[in-house]
């Protein structure tokens, strides 16, 4: 890593108002305006970004309405039937619908980060490195339920585990060369599942692409409507999670008040580290001293040419001037603390 307290973002930018509203009407679009509103909603996002300072951009994930379902649509094999379990009181995942599988599961035309990666490289300006994500196949198989063919949640991610180890590869071959897979429900069940058995996974995963990319993977503890979702402790990932085949490992940090800190030491040890700084669940917008103190916590178990900050999680629920505004203030404190070295 070339940069010093490097200042990132994980991948998701909130939605401009006017995309929201278009989604929900689209059969009143054509092809041709479906794909202007998507190019204009990656331009908002990268203006955005790069007019913060930010070192490494996304497309802000624009054109994915849910962090699975989006990639689902790719997917042969499965019945979107959103079997909500539960549809009013306070939101939790439980309102989040289970898909059924009722074939095989095939994805002749890839998961389509490639497309959006031309897309950004099209529209973003000379300078910032630009990132595509991908999220891991345990994640991506979440909301689909077992069947006969797969009896159970392992089962499903191996089948899809090609899929994206091949989406991986295509990045690559199209140039990316900053690619982060998410991995959350790695995190959110490490204290109840085997923790070898998700790095088997991961590694698997990405070992086409190990030594070819900037690779790094995204662990946080949940964020649906601005709720953490997992056991938010950073012990159970240790020490298996230090056998990750990556360059980075980005863990949230703010929202736990910097709960675990000196955990970061031992990942330092053997990988770069990305930490959230930043809470995207909190409407308290951390000032440049705020980030100045945070990043100097980091310091003492990181070293600054291991350090990159970002926040905690992706901001896609987090509206978009309370966004714009922490990451503004996010990159003038790092640039401060880097100043200093």
């Amino acid at each position: 890593m070339s940069i010093p307290i490097r200042t990132t973002v994980v991948g998701s930018y909130p939605f401009p108002g006017w995309l929201e509203f278009a989604t929900s009407h689209l059969n009143e679009f054509g092809a041709a305006d479906k794909e202007e509103m998507i190019e204009d909603a990656v331009i908002a996002a990268i203006h955005d970004q790069v007019t913060a300072g930010l070192d490494v951009i996304t497309d802000g994930e624009q054109t994915r309405l849910d962090f699975n379902l989006s990639f689902y649509g790719y997917i042969r094999g499965i019945q979107n039937n959103e079997s909500e379990t539960r549809k009013f009181g306070p939101p939790a995942h439980d309102q989040r619908g289970k898909h059924s599988i009722v074939e095989t599961l095939t994805a002749p035309n890839g998961l389509g980060a490639v497309k959006e990666y031309e897309r950004l490289k099209k529209l973003a300006p000379a300078g910032p490195t630009l990132k595509a994500s991908v999220p891991g196949p345990y994640t991506l198989s979440g909301r689909l339920m077992p069947n006969a063919q797969y009896k159970d949640r392992y089962e499903i991610t191996e089948a899809l585990l090609p899929f994206v180890r091949k989406e991986l590869e295509d990045l690559v071959a199209a140039g990316c060369k900053e690619i982060t897979v998410d991995e959350p429900s790695m995190s959110c069940y490490a204290y109840k599942e085997d923790t070898k058995r998700f790095v088997d996974i991961f590694n698997r995963t990405v070992a086409g692409v190990v030594g070819k990319c900037n690779l790094s993977t995204h662990l946080c503890f949940g964020n649906f409507k601005g709720r953490p979702v997992g056991f938010r402790s950073i012990k159970p990932m240790l020490p298996d999670f230090l056998d990750m085949k990556v360059n980075e490992i980005h863990i949230e940090m703010a929202n736990r008040e910097f709960a675990e800190i000196e955990l970061l030491a031992p990942f330092a040890e053997a990988m770069n580290v990305a930490v959230g700084i930043i809470d995207v669940k909190n409407y308290y917008i951390e000032t440049v001293d705020d980030v100045v103190s945070r990043i100097r916590k980091c310091l003492q178990f990181v070293p600054a040419e291991k350090l990159s900050v970002a926040p905690d999680c992706g901001l896609s629920q987090t509206a978009r001037w309370a966004s714009r505004q922490k990451l503004i203030n996010m990159v003038k404190g790092a640039k401060l603390v880097r100043a200093t070295l």
